[in-house]
């Protein structure tokens, strides 16, 4: 059908056309034509990781200091965890949906990639003890960094398998292949890709080249010097100090509270839907059958009110609350119907509904030459038929001109179903009715039906989702009127589109649903893992609650809705949330600084470097390519949420929390800092704290 159409062409027709089929391939196409674009955009991001890792001492050591190697095995460690979990669930059958291929990456990457910058960039400005093996120095840097690994991570896993008790199926696959990535991540992570770095440095230490590693290089050097990066230094020297000035502070504060504001008083305004022309490609010929249908059409999406199983149409009771002509009820239910197309601009339905069981009546009437059998057999006769034998289905008298019922309704049902249309009897149903109507116990009962109408002209998101709240309400009215609650059957609606729309109803319900599990299991995690500081916990998640309710503010300024897409993305930028936060928060709670500034200048000295390059620039260089895309939905929902995603983690991570560190930070606890003393004596670290 879609290829006899796409290919005929008449000078004098414009045929605009779509098959229920045509919105999902025309998705898949959308999809398939990005995956250039998706590409690109890791293959920026694993330069990034490959170059960013090493610590160049001079250009004649280029090639042994990179970590070329060691990033790119770091990389496929993230993508071996997404491919683990994928294994997984496929092995128990839980279908992979295109959200989880293109988002899931992405997750595990910003995730993963922290992690490493954080191992590689301790190890790097640590100083070996005297005496101490590299394997226990890893060990020891391991035992510094892996504490605030695992919170974060444990947090995320924690937060997706919570989000699985959605209800929605996008964001609860999306969960589980998600919590599952994340935790495989972390165990390779802490096993494999440490037994990576030491063989790194061992290379390192031996002048052998990276990649390149049986070739050893002419450029001798005594071991692996500790190495500070300029990053590093601008965020310790610079950045912290001026930050946390005094007269700095309170400027944060205000301005990330008026933010908050601003978000919080537009956050109802996010409109909610998927408007499908931008999950559609440019050059598809659906794109020109909305177009159309807006522009010429008069009617809206056909709207079917089906009558469910267990009504009794034989009856004179049972008719009256179905029918609309004369003698039946003023409440009923194609009645009812019509009084709503009086008012279609705010019911949303178009026109009179076309209605079997009225047709039925006309056509069964004596008055009418439609309804004739054959006086031999009792089959029935068409009116076209001109045979002496065919006679009157029902008599010229005034009994025979009342509506059938019981046996006589059952009995002239099926032929005028199979009655086609003709010039002497336009009543004919088969047309129009042939699947309205469903027989049950061999065809001596009626079981469900339908009276189809059509909706008002639906352009927007809004519009589709309004007529299905408001067929509804009308379909619960119709069921109240007619009294068939207490029955066990029903009247609902049912259009092509509601299978699209249904999720709209309940997604608000849903956000708040996944987004408040997602922040509580952080809470909870978070307070047992640091020991049960309760009010660290509630900083990390007073701010990580600020980061939602701004990427809401976000998504109103930049024309984003809320959906399946965008909530997905809104779960993931919980878990991205917590990247950004907890490390900071962790060095902050075993900080042994005197004051709350100085803890938080030295949380934010030791951390921030290694967030800044492990997900804000690693996230940046990958997302800008997504802007070049040639699909809408990448770039409003991709492009411009991990946009926002990355850049209010990053601001917050990076420039409120250790504000309101420095101001409701929870008070130094001396266990802590007797532990911190014992494991950090001798080291760089120590000179770090207490110098």
């Amino acid at each position: 059908f879609i290829n006899f159409l796409k290919n005929y062409n008449n000078p004098n027709l414009t045929v605009s056309f779509s098959a229920e089929r045509s919105i999902e391939d025309e998705i898949s196409r959308e999809s398939q034509s990005d995956i250039g674009t998706v590409l690109i955009s890791y293959i920026v991001m694993f330069v990034y990781i490959s170059i960013a890792l090493g610590h160049i001492q001079s250009c004649r050591r280029l090639l042994v200091d990179s970590k070329i190697s060691l990033g790119i095995a770091g990389i496929l460690i993230v993508l071996s965890s997404v491919a683990c979990s994928v294994g997984i669930f496929s092995y128990f059958g839980i279908p992979l949906t295109l959200i989880v291929i293109e988002v899931i990456p992405f997750l595990v990457l910003a995730i993963g990639v922290d992690n490493i910058f954080i191992i590689v960039q301790t190890l790097q400005r640590d100083e070996c003890l005297q005496g101490e093996t590299l394997d226990k120095q890893i060990g020891r840097v391991l035992g510094d960094v892996a504490p605030s690994m695992f919170l974060s991570s444990f947090s995320e896993t924690v937060a997706f398998f919570l989000g699985t008790l959605s209800t929605m199926p996008a964001v609860r696959t999306f969960s589980l292949f998600a919590g599952m990535a994340v935790l495989i991540d972390f165990i390779l992570q802490v096993t494999c890709f440490v037994s990576l770095l030491g063989l790194d440095i061992k290379r390192q230490e031996r002048n052998r080249l990276d990649i390149l590693c049986c070739i050893k290089s002419n450029e001798e050097m005594s071991g692996v010097q500790r190495s500070e990066s300029i990053l590093f230094l601008f965020f310790k020297n610079l950045y912290s100090p001026y930050l946390l000035k005094d007269w700095m502070r309170p400027i944060v504060i205000a301005v990330f509270v008026g933010i908050l504001s601003f978000s919080t008083a537009v956050i109802h305004n996010v409109e909610i839907g998927l408007d499908q022309s931008l999950s559609m490609p440019g050059d598809s010929y659906v794109m020109d059958y909305f177009s159309q249908l807006s522009k010429y059409l008069h009617a809206g999406p056909p709207v079917y009110f089906v009558l469910e199983e267990g009504h009794n149409y034989t009856s004179l009771e049972g008719q009256n609350m179905v029918c609309g002509g004369m003698g039946c009820n003023n409440d009923s239910l194609v009645q009812q119907v019509f009084n709503a197309a009086e008012i279609g601009s705010y019911t949303r339905i178009g026109y009179a509904p076309s209605s079997w069981i009225d047709d039925y009546f006309d056509w069964v009437k004596p008055q009418s030459s439609c309804c004739r059998v054959y006086n031999t057999t009792g089959q029935f006769c068409n009116a076209s038929v001109t045979d002496p034998s065919c006679t009157r289905c029902r008599p010229l008298t005034q009994e025979g001109k009342q509506r059938p019922q019981g046996k006589d309704f059952m009995t002239f049902l099926p032929m005028f179903l199979s009655d086609n249309p003709n010039p002497k009897c336009g009543k004919g149903g088969h047309a129009a009715y042939s699947s309205a109507v469903n027989f049950i116990n061999n065809k001596s009962d009626v079981g469900a039906t339908y009276f189809m109408t059509y909706h008002t002209v639906l352009k927007t998101s809004a519009d589709f989702i309004d007529a299905m709240k408001k067929a509804r309400v009308l379909a619960d009215n119709i069921t109240e009127t007619m009294g068939i609650k207490e029955k066990n059957y029903r009247v609902f609606p049912y259009s092509v589109f509601y299978v699209f729309y249904e999720q709209y109803l309940t997604i608000v319900h849903d956000a708040v649903f996944n987004l408040c599990i997602s922040l509580g299991s952080i809470f909870l995690v978070t307070t047992v893992l640091l020991g049960f500081e309760v009010w660290a916990a509630v900083v990390v998640s007073i701010t990580i609650a600020m980061i939602i309710i701004n990427m809401f503010g976000v998504m109103w300024l930049w024309g984003i809705s809320l959906n399946a897409v965008s909530l997905v993305n809104l779960v993931m930028s919980c878990g991205i949330a917590v990247e950004f936060c907890s490390h900071v928060t962790r060095a902050f709670t075993v900080s042994t600084k005197g004051s709350r500034v100085e803890r938080a200048e030295e949380a934010l000295s030791h951390m921030g470097s290694s967030v800044f390059s492990g997900i804000t620039l690693t996230k940046f260089g990958g997302i800008v390519v997504l802007a070049f895309s040639k699909s809408q939905i990448f770039k409003i929902f991709y492009f411009r949420m991990y946009l926002a995603m990355v850049l209010l983690g990053a601001t917050h991570g990076l420039i409120f929390l250790p504000v309101l560190l420095s101001y409701i930070g929870p008070p130094v606890n001396k266990a802590k800092t007797r532990t911190a003393q014992e494991r950090t004596r001798g080291t760089e670290r120590e000179r770090l704290l207490y110098f």
